[in-house]
């Protein structure tokens, strides 16, 4: 199992800490580093700053949002970074939500989401084989335009720039059933939002169809530290806002995720006091065992212990959020 650094996104402003952690990540032997975007700052300007001070790291979006980008222009920064890079450029894409696609990026939601998905995947890996002209008689992402309100004097184009990794990984976000299993078939990874090692099983069936050398990577918060109850706040804060703030009452991909995993009533208690403004109740209302089978939090025998079950599964890549460079030492010598 390689180890990966999730780093996430900036809040009120870019995080000193991130290139610190960064260059420890590269020196203990991580694999990869991550960064993502939400309404704030994005994946790809971040990521090429920890690029050029760094030199063996691998770059990965975890995630780039579908919606901020065309498909085309998602190719391009890609290509662009991977040789700026060497080529060490993971492209990891997500759909988020109504409330993310439609509020912040004031573009509708698409009623087919695994159609979106898979035609974007489609122009992407067109624009990274360039093999010929971007084509696609696509429902959301057709190309050339030939919608009712464009020119019709659009022409299929291929890249200029010759892409330096014709088959640069592509991993993708999902977290229903149906769209893991389409992440199984057109992607070369899937990117987990919470995974724990005691219910792997329920993504058995929908990861049935991954070819040989699939990454499955899923985020975990770690942190080595005396007081569990203590360790597992930043991991119940972080739910208290994706299950309560992230998604609209009645269509909540992260809540519905959660109840699916076996906390249905906690799950809605949570949304109830997070859309209600009662935000410390919702964070508090977190099951920690829950928040404590997601993570990997406390002292280092405990941390130890839970590793195992995590190397035991099918996951091939843990991305850690760690909030200093003790944990990711400890983890990069339990994991040796």
């Amino acid at each position: 199992m390689r180890l990966g650094l999730a780093l996430g996104y900036w809040g009120r402003g870019p995080d000193p800490r991130h290139l610190e952690l960064a260059r420890a990540a590269e020196a203990l032997g991580y694999d990869s580093v991550w960064t993502a975007e939400s309404w704030g700052s994005d994946a790809f300007t971040a990521l090429t700053w920890i690029a050029a001070h760094t030199s063996t790291i691998k770059l990965g979006t975890g995630i780039a949002q579908m919606a901020a980008r065309t498909p085309t222009a998602t190719a391009m920064h890609a290509l662009t970074l991977d040789h700026l890079s060497g080529g060490r450029v993971l492209l990891g894409l997500g759909l988020s939500g109504p409330q993310v696609v439609e509020g912040w990026y004031g573009r509708p939601f698409p009623k087919s989401p695994l159609t979106a998905t898979r035609e974007y995947v489609d122009v992407v890996r067109q624009v990274l084989r360039r093999e010929g002209p971007v084509t696609l008689d696509g429902r959301f992402h057709a190309h050339p335009y030939r919608g009712p309100d464009g020119t019709g004097l659009g022409k299929p184009l291929k890249p200029i720039t010759h892409p330096l990794r014709a088959g640069l990984p592509v991993l993708l976000a999902a977290e229903g059933p149906k769209n893991i299993a389409q992440t199984a078939r057109i992607a070369d990874g899937w990117l987990p939002l919470y995974w724990s090692p005691e219910r792997a099983g329920i993504h058995r069936a929908a990861l049935a169809g991954a070819p040989a050398g699939f990454r499955i990577a899923p985020m975990a918060r770690a942190a080595v530290c005396d007081d569990v109850a203590e360790g597992l706040l930043p991991v119940k804060a972080m739910l208290g806002f994706y299950i309560g703030g992230m998604g609209h009452a009645t269509k909540n991909f992260h809540a519905d995720l959660m109840a699916r995993m076996g906390y249905e009533e906690a799950a809605r208690r949570v949304q109830d006091l997070f859309l209600q403004g009662r935000k410390e109740e919702a964070v508090l209302a977190v099951p920690d065992a829950f928040a404590d089978e997601i993570s990997l939090v406390g002292p280092c025998a405990r941390i130890a212990e839970r590793l195992a079950a995590w190397r035991a599964g099918p996951v091939t890549d843990l991305l850690v959020t760690a909030p200093d460079p003790h944990t990711l030492r400890v983890l990069a010598e339990l994991n040796a």
